[in-house]
């Protein structure tokens, strides 16, 4: 714990860079959400997972 403090005071004085990126999301939702990706892909057929990718492929390639 004061090793933390230590780092945020660091931190907030410039001696050390906080290179954690923050995308707004908490800890807990991101693992929660992992978890959801990885038991949906669990739950489809190789057709419709495949379906998914072709459509995300074109999409991406429709952008450019």
């Amino acid at each position: 714990m004061i090793g933390n403090a230590v780092r945020v005071m660091r931190i907030a004085t410039g001696e050390e860079a906080d290179d954690t990126p923050d995308d707004g999301k908490s800890a807990a939702a991101k693992e929660l959400g992992s978890k959801g990706g990885k038991k949906r892909a669990a739950n489809m057929s190789p057709e419709r997972r495949a379906e998914i990718a072709k459509k995300a492929a074109e999409s991406r390639w429709k952008k450019s």
